[in-house]
């Protein structure tokens, strides 16, 4: 997995500014049922908005963590409670990153 330069954040972030939520995180963590979920929607969306409701920072970067490895995708940003992943699609991807 390539790393994301700063432009292709930048640009990542203005895409995933007016997404919703799709997958919660709540206070038992990463469940598994929302560990399907999280996988059933990364098949169908590259980059993906998701609530973590914890109040214990290391609780919430232990969860980040967790979801950056589980679904092999990159870390966009992290703005309070909301993080945004991104995960190309590896046949016909919807988003097409700007070069370096």
């Amino acid at each position: 997995m390539t790393k994301l330069t700063n432009n292709q954040k930048k640009f990542l972030r203005a895409r995933g500014h007016n997404l919703k939520p799709v997958v919660m995180v709540g206070q038992h963590g990463l469940s598994q049922s929302v560990m399907a979920e999280l996988a059933s929607t990364m098949t169908k969306h590259e980059l993906l908005k998701i609530k973590i409701r914890v109040t214990d920072k290391e609780d919430k970067q232990t969860m980040i963590d967790e979801i950056i490895q589980i679904t092999q995708a990159h870390l966009v940003q992290v703005i309070g409670n909301i993080m945004v992943i991104y995960r190309g699609f590896d046949e016909e991807p919807q988003i097409m990153l700007p070069r370096k």
